[in-house]
């Protein structure tokens, strides 16, 4: 059996990211041969150790996904430690977020989270990318790269030998995920050599690549991990934009995902290639 987690880095608040807005994961992840889920919220505001993450790596938990949907206060040190230790002992970690700054405090965890670029922290070190992408959103800034509208699908793209994470049912490669008009910004860290890129998407407003994944391999004993650009590629209002999301998304939907099946079966396909790759039987 593998058991996995998903949390959000937020108490149960109706009108933001809680982790109800992940239900069409949380089913399909649930469906899936040997699998078991527990997907929850904090129970504490982020100044308060959460009793779940700060004691991950006791518990028997196989696999953190961790949305990091919080606007700087999700995890705090003990959580960082204890979920550094999960992964040390073997756990598999996912991580992801969103735009600007939103998910910041996965930048103090280290290892998977020194992937992700935020816009006061952490910063790319790529000067020609530490500039706002989606120039339509100016309250926004970088990172923010627009793949599209909520509810439609993307095209990314292998880099290098195409991950596992990419591989098809049939061998061929995956080449869809939802789309979003603020992605964040991730890379391989350069300290770290198990590290790197294997999926870039494409800006729909200037048309500049921007990194979608970073896989790391694992080594000296430590679980994979996965440095996600954005939690939307994982939200039901990016699976079917009818589920609804917070109020203070205000960007029209579109259709995409609803129109064409064979992007939500890629999307599925690459959800449970990252539950078969996180822990390697």
């Amino acid at each position: 059996m593998t058991r996995i987690l998903l949390q959000t880095t937020i108490p149960s608040v109706e009108d933001d990211w809680h982790v109800g807005r992940f239900s069409r994961l949380t089913a399909f992840l649930g469906d899936l041969p040997g699998v078991e889920v527990t997907a929850r919220d904090r129970a504490t505001p982020g100044g308060t150790t959460d009793p779940v993450l700060g004691r991950l790596e006791d518990s028997d938990f196989d696999q953190l996904w961790l949305f990091a949907v919080d606007v700087g206060d999700g995890l705090n040190a003990e959580e960082c430690a204890a979920i550094a230790a999960f992964r040390a002992r073997g756990g598999g970690l996912m991580i992801t977020r969103d735009h600007m700054d939103l998910g910041s405090s996965v930048c103090t965890l280290g290892g998977v989270g020194d992937a992700h670029y935020f816009h006061t922290s952490s910063q790319d070190p790529d000067p020609a990318r530490n500039r706002r992408d989606d120039v339509a959103t100016g309250h926004i800034d970088f990172p923010n790269y627009h793949s599209g509208p909520n509810g439609d699908w993307q095209t990314i793209e292998a880099v290098g030998e195409p991950h596992p994470l990419l591989r098809d049912v049939d061998g061929g490669l995956l080449t869809r995920l939802p789309a979003h008009p603020h992605e964040g910004g991730v890379g391989a860290p350069s300290n770290q050599s198990d590290a790197r890129v294997i999926a870039t998407g494409v800006s729909a407003i200037t048309g500049r690549p921007f990194n979608i994944a970073v896989a790391f391999e694992g080594d000296e004993g430590r679980g994979r991990g996965l440095a996600q650009s954005t939690f939307h590629h994982f939200a039901d209002y990016n699976w079917d934009p009818r589920d609804g999301s917070p109020s203070f998304v205000d960007e029209p939907p579109g259709r995409g995902m609803i129109d064409d099946p064979e992007a939500l079966r890629q999307t599925q396909r690459y959800m449970s290639n990252l539950a078969a790759w996180l822990t390697p039987r």
